[in-house]
C-alpha cells in the first residue's frame, strides 16, 4: 500500500482508509473561538477520525517566557498518540477546515517525533464534503497502541540562537502581509516582525481552491524568497510556531530544503522588550483629490 508523506486527495483518502494501520486526525480549530473545533468535530466528522485540541493536545500550556503554543512535551505526546490507535508504523492523515493551516502542526510535530507516514488531506473537510464524502458523529473506539517518539531538536530554532546568531540565519513569516508590516496585529501585544525576516504568508502557497499549490509553483515561490540566501541556514516563524509549519509543508512538497521551526515565533520574541522589532509605517492616504 502506497505511504503519504506531504498531501494526500480525497480520492486517496478512501481507498486507504479501509487500512487498518490508518488513523485520521481532525484538527479543527479557531483561535478566537478555542472550543469551536470540536463542537464541529462531535457534529460530523470524516469516518474514525479522533479529534485533536490544538492548545491541549498539539501544544504545552504557555509559560513566561514562551511564545502561545509551546511544543507539547514529548513523553506526553507519545502518550496521546498511543492512545489515538497510532503506532510507529501508522498511516497518519490529518484534516482541518481546508487551508492546513493547523493540520500541519501535527504533520510537522510527528516529522519531529520520527513519523514520517502523515499526510495533510488537500482541501480539508470542505473538499471531502464538496465531493459527496459522508460524515459521522460517533467518536470511534480505537485500539490503543505503543508510539515512542525520537524527537530531532536539529528540526528547532530557539529564540537564544536567533538572538546570538542572527546573521546567518534566514527567517522567513507566515503571518499575513499587515501583520507582518505592522499595520495590524488582532493576536499579540506588538506589531511588526523580527529585523531582516522576510514574509511569505501561508496563504500564498495555496490556489483558489484552498488546495495547496503544485510543487513547480511552491518552488518558484521559495526559490524568489532564498534566492540570496546561499550559505545561510533558514528557519520558518509566524505567531506563535503553527502557520510556520504549513511553509515547512509546503518547502517540502517544492523539493526545497526543509527550515527549521522558530516555535516560539513572534509571541515568544516579543516576550522580552529589550528585543528589536521592526516595522513599517502606514502609508498616508495623502491629500483628497481635486473637486
Amino acid at each position: 500500500m502506497q505511504r503519504y508523506r506531504t498531501t494526500i486527495s480525497v480520492d486517496e483518502l478512501r481507498r486507504g482508509m479501509v487500512q487498518p494501520d490508518w488513523c485520521i486526525v481532525d484538527s479543527r480549530f479557531e483561535l478566537k473561538a478555542p472550543e469551536k473545533g470540536r463542537q464541529e468535530y462531535l457534529s460530523g466528522h470524516i469516518p474514525g477520525a479522533v479529534y485533536a485540541h490544538l492548545d491541549r493536545d498539539l501544544a504545552d500550556p504557555v509559560r513566561a517566557d514562551s511564545g502561545r503554543h509551546p511544543l507539547p512535551d514529548p513523553e506526553r505526546l507519545s502518550a496521546l498518540l498511543g492512545a489515538w490507535g497510532i503506532s510507529n508504523t501508522s498511516q497518519v492523515v490529518v484534516y482541518d477546515h481546508g487551508s492546513g493551516a493547523v493540520a500541519a502542526r501535527l504533520w510537522w510535530l510527528l516529522r519531529w517525533c520520527g513519523h514520517t507516514d502523515v499526510a495533510v488531506l488537500n482541501g480539508g473537510i470542505g473538499a471531502w464534503l464538496q465531493a459527496g464524502g459522508r460524515v459521522e458523529k460517533d467518536i470511534p473506539s480505537r485500539s490503543a497502541a505503543n508510539f515512542e517518539a525520537i524527537p530531532d531538536d536539529s528540526m528547532l530554532l530557539t529564540t537564544q540562537e536567533l538572538l546570538s546568531d542572527r546573521e546567518s540565519i534566514l527567517l522567513i513569516d507566515a503571518r499575513d502581509r499587515q501583520r507582518f508590516l505592522g499595520h495590524l496585529e488582532p493576536i499579540d501585544p506588538v506589531a511588526g516582525h523580527v529585523p531582516g525576516a522576510r514574509n511569505l504568508p501561508f496563504s500564498e502557497c495555496l490556489g483558489p481552491d484552498g488546495h495547496l499549490l503544485p510543487a513547480k509553483s511552491l518552488r518558484h515561490k521559495f526559490d524568489a524568497i532564498l534566492q540570496d540566501a546561499a550559505g545561510r541556514s533558514w528557519a520558518a516563524m509566524c505567531g506563535s510556531g503553527v502557520t510556520a509549519c504549513h511553509l515547512a509543508l509546503s518547502a517540502e512538497i517544492a523539493g526545497i530544503r526543509p527550515p527549521r521551526l522558530y516555535v516560539g515565533s513572534w509571541s515568544e520574541w516579543i516576550r522580552d522588550p529589550a528585543r528589536p522589532v521592526a516595522a513599517e509605517t502606514a502609508a498616508s492616504p495623502g491629500p483628497p483629490p481635486p473637486r
